[in-house]
């Protein structure tokens, strides 16, 4: 399974943010959209960061509420990992282990395309395994 594949079916809707952001109205978007992360995007559209729940969770416990305030650029991960449409479920379900991240912006020729998360990959990883399962079920009733 490709990640070109899942965002097929995802969609590829991405909710972005800017640096100059407060962490207070990133947490409040993060809250009403229902997501884990913002893709931060600098002022010519390029990817200049993502912020998590996380992120701001380690800004808040080392600075306390008043961060809220700060701008997210104080907070965001600046080291960002891609993911690319050609990617495959299992590399990159490795790269988020190994990292320790639980989302990859997908780009596509320097280009924002999508966005995965960890939950993205494991929901197409039982769905490949559930139906690999039913292909043997049947070629073990036909036998």
């Amino acid at each position: 399974m490709l990640v070109s594949q899942i965002l097929k079916r995802k969609g590829d809707l991405v909710f972005t943010t800017t640096p100059a952001e407060t962490i207070a109205d990133v947490a409040a978007l993060l809250n009403g959209r229902g997501v884990g992360a913002l893709v931060v995007l600098d002022a010519g559209g390029q990817v200049a960061g993502i912020v998590s729940e996380r992120d701001i969770v380690r800004i808040v416990a080392e600075r306390g509420a008043q961060a809220l305030a700060e701008p997210v650029g104080n907070c965001m991960t600046r080291d960002v990992h891609f993911a690319a449409p050609g990617d495959t479920v299992d590399a990159l379900l490795n790269t988020m282990t190994d990292r320790r991240i639980r989302h990859l912006p997908v780009c596509h020729k320097e280009r924002l395309v999508g966005l995965v998360s960890i939950g993205d990959l494991v929901k197409w990883k039982i769905s490949e395994v559930e139906a690999e399962a039913e292909g043997l079920k049947s070629y073990i009733a036909a036998s």
